[in-house]
């Protein structure tokens, strides 16, 4: 299994769009055979801040996950176009 924690700074006013294309992309997601979680979270501290936590049953899942339809409409198309800044990280389970 490998985790990937994506951090996101969308632009001042673009929340709510931001909420939205989580909401999308959590409900294609989560469909996705090697997807075995995806859920997005907003700052309770700060309302541009987001964060992904998402997990994979490998890396060809993670890989399909990105070749989906919903990630290139939703974040190529969507988040990419809101973001100021985006860090990811990814992990794996320690043995």
């Amino acid at each position: 299994m490998i985790v990937l924690k994506v951090d996101m700074l969308v632009k001042p006013g673009a929340e709510q769009q931001c909420r939205e294309y989580i909401h999308i992309l959590q409900e294609h997601s989560r469909q996705e055979p090697g997807c075995l979680l995806y859920i997005g979270h907003q700052s309770t501290e700060d309302p541009r801040q987001f964060l992904f936590y998402e997990q994979y049953k490998d890396e060809a899942a993670l890989q399909a996950h990105r070749d989906s339809p919903h990630f290139k409409q939703y974040v190529i198309g969507g988040l990419d176009t809101i973001m100021e800044h985006r860090s990811r990280d990814l992990y794996r389970v320690v043995d």
